[in-house]
């Protein structure tokens, strides 16, 4: 399924890059939308833009721009209905009905608005439900679906027919928490998400693909019951049709662009670093997430990297930030609660724990304290 990324309709730091991001991780094309925007800061956007992704993006507002950069296409709307003279490039519109379909056949592609609640537009409801769509006889196959689409959404709209999927607040969303629950079984889970996580890792590096099988079809139900995120520990080849939310590779697994080859760009891809130049190599090579560690030795992972400390988390996060890493970072190795404060302090987004929750009395509790503390 093709995806296309939407601008918010503000400016924000970093934006350039983030759109490059997308285009090189797979999604169809970006589309710049900033009603209310001024030519002058829609050329400062683009400027920040290398020339080479400019086939695919597409322009909301000023199209006059769209031909003066040799931008891909552009996308009629209420402000902008018609075609500047002349333009060649791809055209595509959004549509709020069946009719609106039909007599826009011709353009390139279509949106079709709002298939789901939206997301970034508090009360516009949903209007087209996927099961009726699927069931009817319109062609769908150069139709974006949009309005509330998820990544866990794709499925269902991949068999109502839909050609895409076109996002804008999930588009952008940064994919990681600030709590990760890395975990080889399924027992004791229900406690864990009713403490508040909502990111679980399954990792058995040593378990045969059935035994790793068995254990996701009783983990992954479990978490969609709480809204949560499943990744796997490496195990590229069954997130498809396990019905997982990405992976997670270490230094020693699947290179990144060979797993998103594989994975698309609807899976979310997080990968392990421990110096600067692993930090900024999974950050290059498009990984959605950062695990830097190990922060001290821990008895769940064998082959370890060199310890970090606090301090190595100092020395990493700091210079990286400055070089433009944007990616969410997450800590990794040995946590225990006296640490998140001090970790918080570095700069990380989060920290991912095992034996924290899994040795604990009681996980719903330490899950929770988790969460307080490093929220406050």
């Amino acid at each position: 399924m093709k995806l296309i990324a939407i601008t918010t309709p503000f400016f924000r730091a970093g934006e350039a890059a983030e759109i490059c991001r997308r285009i090189d991780s797979g999604w169809f094309r970006v589309h710049i939308r900033k009603p209310g925007s001024s030519p002058d800061e829609l050329v400062t956007l683009l400027q920040s833009i290398p020339r080479r992704y400019y086939p695919a993006l597409s322009l909301h507002d000023h199209f006059a721009l769209a031909e003066e950069f040799s931008i891909g296409g552009i996308h009629l709307n209420g402000r902008n209905p018609l075609c500047p003279q002349g333009w060649r490039g791809i055209v595509s519109r959004s549509c709020h009905s069946i009719e609106e379909l039909s007599q826009s056949a011709e353009l390139d592609y279509l949106f079709l608005s709002p298939v789901y609640d939206s997301i970034s537009k508090p009360g516009y409801t949903g209007r087209f439900s996927p099961e009726e769509l699927s069931g009817s006889n319109i062609n769908l196959s150069n139709v974006f679906a949009l309005g509330g689409v998820t990544r866990q959404r794709l499925p269902e709209l991949i068999r109502a027919g839909f050609g895409g999927a076109a996002m804008l607040s999930e588009a952008w969303k940064n994919y990681s928490e600030m709590l990760q629950f890395i975990t080889n079984t399924d027992r004791g889970l229900e406690e864990v998400l009713r403490g508040g996580c909502r990111w679980v890792q399954l990792r058995m590096k040593d378990a045969s693909d059935r035994e790793f099988t068995e254990t996701a079809q009783r983990l992954i139900p479990l978490c969609r019951q709480y809204n949560a995120t499943v990744i796997f520990d490496d195990r590229v080849e069954l997130v498809s049709s396990l019905g997982a939310d990405g992976v997670h590779l270490g230094k020693k697994d699947m290179p990144v662009p060979m797993a998103r080859k594989i994975l698309g760009p609807a899976k979310i891809i997080g990968a392990t670093a421990n110096t600067i130049e692993d930090v900024m190599a999974a950050f290059e090579s498009g990984a959605d997430y950062i695990g830097i560690g190990p922060y001290r030795f821990t008895t769940t992972k064998k082959g370890l990297a060199p310890i970090l400390g606090l301090e190595g988390y100092q020395r990493i996060m700091s210079p990286c930030r400055n070089l433009g890493m944007t990616l969410p970072v997450v800590a990794i190795g040995g946590i225990q609660i006296p640490d998140l404060p001090l970790l918080k302090a570095t700069g990380v987004d989060g920290v991912a724990v095992s034996g924290l929750i899994l040795n604990a009395t009681n996980p719903e509790t330490t899950t929770k304290e988790i969460l307080e503390i490093w929220k406050n």
